[in-house]
């Protein structure tokens, strides 16, 4: 998974962090909604990672909390980051989007029931496009949000606009 890979290396490239920094950070950045990910995966891959040697770890305590790993890019981790970040960009451009096996198979259902496969697409495509919207009004003017996250979800934006679009030319 050289996706999780990317981002966490690009996550610790920044920063020191524990698993749960990364994880939080995922979750904070709602990374998961455009590249699965998930927070069993995050932790597995720092151990992954260490173990090939592009990250290093550091127990640190702080005050009565118990210890904890830290991990940092290692000189290994930079040059595979910047590997990845080549890599990935220039492959080819692949858009996963489940309800696509709802789609192709939509002839082999009754007429109520391809309407109703539709009906629930669209409604949950209505449902990420108004979380976006209100994801880009709140972060919009915040000067912790980087320019590269803020174009990740217009992105997001533009693709739930054209889905909408497409579904409407299908009826």
């Amino acid at each position: 998974m050289a996706t999780i890979d990317l981002i966490v290396l690009g996550m610790l490239k920044k920063e020191p962090l524990s698993a749960y920094d990364i994880q939080k950070l995922v979750e904070y950045r709602n990374i998961s909604r455009w590249v699965k990910i998930s927070t069993p995966s995050i932790y597995k891959k720092v151990i992954q990672l260490e173990s090939k040697g592009f990250i290093s770890s550091t127990m640190v305590k702080e005050g009565n909390m118990p210890e904890k790993a830290v991990y940092s890019l290692t000189e290994a981790g930079s040059k595979e980051f910047e590997n990845l970040m080549f890599k990935i960009s220039s492959q080819p451009i692949h858009f996963f989007l489940d309800f696509n096996a709802v789609i192709v198979n939509l002839s082999s259902l009754p007429p109520e029931g391809q309407k109703a496969c539709l009906s629930d697409i669209e409604n949950n495509i209505k449902i990420l496009k108004a979380y976006l919207e209100e994801n880009i009004r709140e972060k919009e003017n915040a000067p912790d949000i980087p320019d590269a996250g803020m174009a990740v979800l217009q992105q997001q934006y533009v693709l739930a606009q054209a889905i909408e679009k497409w579904i409407d030319t299908i009826r």
